[in-house]
């Protein structure tokens, strides 16, 4: 995984902003980027002059914009798929993983009443942010919407990590360390929280029958 990390940074290097699109492209179908890492890279490369300028924007925003838009392409791509092709799929093969009807309309109905703002936080959320966009599709959930929040959490996330990589500039090493901490500790805290989600919903029903009885 670190070696598949370091040939998506190495990308970056070689082949500029076309290279950063790739990756954040791929990272956001599910692909182990790690775009968390890339774009604060990306952002001292930037600020070491080894991206170019355009005018007069500096190297690091354009950094951001092509995070951004390379973000929302490949989250629509992902949301496509879930879209046109995770329901048939579900619908045909889900029994065999344990996957019932039932929980698909579980799905439908979280993403009508969450949704919108379940893929706004999930922008910030390693690892899940690069698959995120697949339930949303599944879901049905409404393209506007989806497209919407997408690119303003992505805006925010590429923006706000090509900064800080372009204030840390020769530092980045040093951030990057701090970065694969908070990472670990997110998922962490995101891990714990989805475990006793679990562990509430089966007390509850667990709890049901005994109270109608």
């Amino acid at each position: 995984m670190e070696h598949l990390s370091q040939s998506f940074h190495d990308l970056v290097v070689h082949a500029g902003y076309l290279g950063l699109f790739v990756v954040m492209f791929l990272g956001n179908m599910g692909a182990p980027a790690g775009t968390e890492f890339v774009m604060p890279a990306a952002g001292a490369l930037a600020s070491q002059g080894h991206l170019p300028t355009i005018g007069a924007l500096p190297a690091w925003i354009l950094v951001g914009i092509v995070g951004t838009v390379a973000e929302v392409c490949g989250a629509t791509a992902l949301y496509a798929v879930g879209y046109y092709g995770g329901v048939p799929v579900l619908e045909r093969y889900g029994k065999y993983i344990g996957f019932k009807h039932s929980a698909m309309e579980k799905v439908h109905g979280f993403y009508a009443r969450f949704g919108t703002i379940t893929v706004f936080w999930c922008r910030f959320i390693p690892f899940v942010r690069g698959v995120a966009s697949f339930p949303a599709g599944i879901s049905r959930m409404q393209k506007r919407y989806f497209i919407s929040y997408t690119a303003l959490g992505s805006a925010i996330f590429c923006f706000g990590l090509a900064y800080l990589g372009n204030m840390a500039g020769n530092n980045i090493d040093a951030i990057l360390g701090a970065l694969h901490k908070a990472t670990l500790a997110i998922v962490i805290g995101v891990a714990v929280l989805a475990v006793a989600a679990v562990v509430v919903m089966r007390l509850r029903k667990v709890k049901a029958p005994a109270d109608r009885s």
